[in-house]
C-alpha cells in the first residue's frame, strides 16, 4: 500500500478530528503508518510501547526484599529497614534509590535501543514500571530532575535519555520537571569500563545546579536510566543538597546487581 493510501486510511471519516484530542489522532496515524511492536520481541501489539505477553516473562523486576536505602535486591528474606553492606559502611547522600529492573541481557537491549538507536517511543512502557518502583517517594516529590549530559555528548547523541524519561514521568504523575536543573560543568569519559573508584574520580565536581532553578527546601527525585555503582547520582545528590534541596531520592529504570554488567 502506498504512503498516500496509508494516510487516507489514517483520516477515515469515523475519526472526528475536531473533537478528538490531538494526541489521540497522532497515535492513530502513527499506528496506521507504523504498526506498534513490542519493544523487546518486535511482535505486533495493541499500542505503541506495549510489551508482548511472551516478552513480559523475560523482564526481571526488582521487588522486596531489598536494601532500604539503595534498593539493592537481596537473595534472602531480611527484616524491614535492613541495609546492604555497602550502605552500612558508607551512608549514601541520597535518601533512597529505587530501580524498576535488574540490568541483564534483556534490559540491556532495551536501554541500548532507547539510548543509542532513537527508539524513544519505548518510554511509554517504562513509565508504569517507574511509578511502581518509586511509589515510596514520588507522592511527596516536588520536582523531577534528570541526570544531565554534557553539551558535546548531547550534540552527538541528539537527546538525553534521562530527560525523556523524566519528562514522560512528569506528565504521567503531574509533578514538575526541571530538564536543565543540573548541568555538566565539564565533559567526562564514558563510565562504561571504569572501576568504582575510577567512576567516582571521573564525575567528581562535574555537576552544578542551574541557578535559575529554585530547589531550596524541595524534595527532589533524580532520574537516570541505569544505576551501576551510584557514583554519578551520588555526586549529583551532593550538589543538589549543597544548593539547598531538602531531600534527594533517586529513581532509575535499571540497576546493575552483579559483576559483568553495567557497561
Amino acid at each position: 500500500m502506498s504512503y498516500k493510501n496509508l494516510m487516507k486510511r489514517a483520516f477515515k471519516p469515523q475519526i472526528d478530528i475536531s473533537t478528538q484530542n490531538a494526541k489521540t489522532v497522532f497515535d492513530h496515524i502513527l499506528n496506521t503508518v507504523l504498526p506498534p511492536r513490542c519493544v523487546i520481541s518486535g511482535e505486533i501489539v495493541d499500542r505503541q510501547g506495549m510489551i508482548a505477553a511472551a516478552a513480559w516473562s523475560q523482564l526481571d523486576f526488582i521487588v522486596n526484599p531489598m536494601c532500604d536505602t539503595c534498593g539493592f535486591p537481596f537473595d534472602f528474606e531480611v527484616e524491614k529497614g535492613s541495609l546492604c553492606a555497602s550502605c552500612i559502611d558508607y551512608t549514601p547522600p541520597f535518601t533512597k534509590t529505587r530501580s524498576a529492573l535488574k540490568y541483564d541481557d534483556v534490559s540491556r537491549d532495551l536501554i541500548l535501543g532507547f539510548k543509542h538507536a532513537d527508539q524513544t517511543h519505548m518510554v511509554r512502557a517504562f513509565i508504569p514500571w517507574l511509578e511502581k518502583a518509586g511509589a515510596e517517594f514520588l507522592p511527596h516529590a516536588d520536582l523531577l530532575i534528570p541526570v544531565p549530559l554534557h553539551r558535546w555528548r548531547l550534540l552527538s547523541r541528539r537527546y538525553n535519555q534521562a530527560a525523556i524519561i523524566a519528562q514522560a514521568l512528569s506528565k504521567a504523575i503531574q509533578i514538575p520537571v526541571a530538564v536543565d536543573g543540573l548541568r555538566r560543568t565539564r565533559p567526562t569519559p564514558s563510565q562504561g569500563h571504569l572501576k568504582a573508584g575510577e567512576r567516582r574520580k571521573n564525575v567528581k565536581r562535574a555537576f552544578a545546579v542551574n541557578p535559575k532553578i529554585d530547589i531550596k527546601d524541595k524534595a527532589i527525585v533524580l532520574i537516570d536510566d541505569v544505576y551501576t555503582t551510584g557514583s554519578t547520582v551520588k555526586e549529583c545528590t551532593k550538589v543538589l543538597k549543597k544548593a539547598g534541596a531538602k531531600e534527594v531520592n533517586v529513581l532509575t529504570l535499571t540497576r546493575v546487581t552483579r559483576e559483568g554488567f553495567g557497561g
